[in-house]
Parts: C-alpha cells; structure tokens; sequence
C-alpha cells in the first residue's frame, strides 16, 4: 500500500519534490534491498526468513518508480503485483507446515521433498518466482526496475542488481536446507497437501463446516420456513455442550426473576 502511494499521490501531485528527492529515496531502496536480503540471509526461521525477503522485494520497488522513466515505473507496479502473489503464497506455505509440524525452524526440517511432493512442488515453484528466474512472473518486473535504475544512473543498477544475487543465495539455501536431503528431524510423518489445500475440485470441507453445510441442506429441502438445526447427533460435541450450557443459564435467570409467590400476596 505505501509504495502504490507513491504511484498514484507522491509523483502526480508533488513532481518537483519527487524528482528533487529521487536519488534520496533511491539510495534508501538500495539500502532495503541490500539490508533485506543479509537479514534474510542471517534467519533460522521460516517466516522470518520470507519477511525480510520482502523487505527486499519492496525496496525494488521503489528503486524502479524512483528511477523516473517508464521502464522502471511500469517494473514498479508489476513488482507490486507479483510481489503479493509470491510473497503470499510462500507465507501461505509457511502456515501449511507449521500447522503440521508445530515449527518454523530451518534446522528442524529435512528430506521435507521426500515426505510432501506435492508441497515441495508447489514450494519450489514461487520460491524460483521470488527470486526472479526467467519465465516467472518476478523476472519482468525486476528487469524492468533495474534496466530503468540502469538508465538513471548506472551505480544503481549494479547495486540493486546485488539484491538480485543474495536472493537466490538465501532462498537456495532454504531450499536445500528444508526440501532436499533426507527425511530428518520434524518432516517425519508429516501428510502432504490435501485436495482442500490444492484448492481443487470436490475437495471435502473440514468437518466443523459439515453440519453447517447439512443444516443448510435440511433447511432448502423443507421450503426454507426458518431455520433448520442440524440433527443433535450430527452437531459437534462442544458446540452441543455449549447450547446446553447456555438453555440451562438462560432457564435458570428466568426463574430468578419470576416474584415468590407468597410475596405476590404479601404486596396485595
């Protein structure tokens, strides 16, 4: 969102400030990149690891639409794109193991490829993205950034291109770290990506979404005259427990304020 500002309110309504403070904010982005990416470099966690990777990403960013020419706008923008979908994903993916494994730790993991195929697949698709090999989305958009960084001032180019290197250098590493190798340490046992999380076809809700889906096809097939609890049997065990919890508390405060009945007569 911050860098989208700068491309539809900080160029078009302050253009001499932004051409005047260009090589500031250029000089900060190739700092981001380079910062970014050693931090990246330094992390033992998963997530982390990924954060500071887009602490990097964005610093290209801003490097292209502070370049001023439309090479490194047009990389900008596309950046900001690409930079969602991948940065997304491998968060995403993140999630996927640290709710099998309960860890985040790169040392932790090994022979993950062995184990879940399919999610070391997934995996090595947007991790070759973020770091911009050609025929992924990420290559136009850092192309075109530091072709028009280039066109700016060479310095830049050759400095933002830097971040270009150690990003391959700490996602490979990852990579080699967590994926490849043998099975080892927390990917034992771990069950690979289900049809749900592939996001295909016919794939079977979780089953706290079930009864609902059953109550909603009680409730179509009587005409939709109100609405239909699914069956007791069918309803989870702490939510029956919870209902009876509440039945029993709302009973026992009408109870409360009903008047004594030899107190009704008293008043009279």
């Amino acid at each position: 969102m911050g860098t989208y500002g700068f491309l539809r309110f900080c160029l078009p309504l302050f253009p001499r400030a932004s051409v005047e403070f260009a090589p500031l904010f250029a000089g900060l982005a190739i700092a981001g990149i380079i910062y970014g990416a050693l931090m990246a470099l330094a992390q033992s966690d998963l997530k982390k690891l990924v954060a500071y990777s887009s602490v990097s990403h964005l610093g290209f960013v801003v490097l292209g639409l502070f370049a001023m020419n439309p090479e490194g706008i047009v990389g900008g923008l596309l950046q900001m794109v690409n930079h969602g979908i991948n940065t997304g994903a491998l968060f995403l993916l993140v999630g996927m193991i640290y709710d099998r494994a309960h860890t985040r730790m790169i040392a932790d993991f090994g022979g993950v490829g062995r184990a879940m195929p399919v999610f070391a697949a997934i995996t090595m698709v947007f991790v070759l993205a973020s770091i911009g090999l050609p025929s992924t989305n990420g290559f136009a958009g850092e192309f075109l950034i530091l072709f028009g960084a280039f066109r700016d001032r060479p310095l830049y180019g050759i400095l933002g291109a830097t971040g270009v290197v150690l990003g391959a250098v700490y996602m490979l590493v990852m990579v080699r770290q967590v994926l490849w190798g043998e099975v080892a340490g927390a990917a034992r046992g771990l069950a690979d990506l289900s049809k749900r999380e592939i996001g295909l076809p016919g794939a079977a809700p979780p089953p706290r979404f079930r009864h609902r889906i059953q109550a909603a096809r009680v409730h179509q097939a009587g005409g939709g005259g109100g609405r239909a609890a699914p069956p007791r049997d069918e309803r989870p065990p702490g939510r029956a427990r919870r209902a009876r919890r509440r039945a029993g508390a709302v009973a026992a405060a009408g109870r409360a304020a009903l008047p004594a009945p030899g107190a009704a007569g008293g008043d009279r």
